[in-house]
């Protein structure tokens, strides 16, 4: 029996933003890969979301149901029909609709409120996202960049001529986000938070 293949050293496998190479077995493909991972993450999200935050999850996925609509719809219809007198077994009980009206002010009030909170916790995660997308194109550039000048080098070698083609020099550059950035506030272009 021969022994593994010496691996990275675990404590810069475990800062590293990569993963072991996949091997026969383990998922179908990278995408499913990285599908698992992801579902795993907003699992530990969700785990980690406060109580608070899952009954306000939980109320606005609620109010924002067909269901929602329904029952509105019906008590609306009871109470307009009770009040009017169109059912006869129920006595009135809010001929102005007063009571009707500060009941629906107050519920608006607090779904309103419901809503912000889903949609601040909404927009913290889209954040994450964004910057995860930075990060995964300033790598992906970094490695095109890599492989760029190795192919220029592999080129060059072999003697091909479009290898000294002089708008490579500009491709073989690093981006810098931070001057992009600086770039873009120069010509007064607003990047949106």
């Amino acid at each position: 029996m021969t022994a593994p293949a010496p691996t990275k050293n675990k404590v810069a496998q475990a800062d590293s933003p990569t993963t072991d190479a996949l091997r026969p077995g383990d998922f179908s493909s990278v995408l499913d890969r990285n599908i698992e991972a992801l579902k795993q993450r907003r699992r530990g999200e969700e785990a980690k979301a406060s109580s608070e935050t899952r009954v306000a999850e939980g109320i606005t996925r609620f109010t924002g149901s067909m269901v929602f609509v329904y029952l509105h719809v019906v008590i609306v219809m009871l109470w307009v029909g009770i009040n009017l007198e169109w059912v006869s077994f129920v006595p009135a009980f809010d001929k102005t609709f007063v009571i009707l009206a500060t009941v629906t002010s107050v519920e608006g009030i607090f779904l309103s409120t419901f809503v912000l909170i889903s949609q601040n916790r909404a927009a913290a995660a889209a954040d994450r996202r964004a910057e995860l997308d930075v990060q995964v194109n300033l790598l992906s550039e970094h490695e095109i960049t890599q492989l760029l000048h190795l192919t220029i080098a592999v080129a060059e070698k072999l003697g091909v001529r479009e290898a000294r083609d002089p708008s490579f020099s500009e491709l073989e550059e690093h981006v810098a986000p931070e001057k992009v950035l600086d770039k873009i506030e120069e010509s007064g272009t607003e990047v949106e938070p």
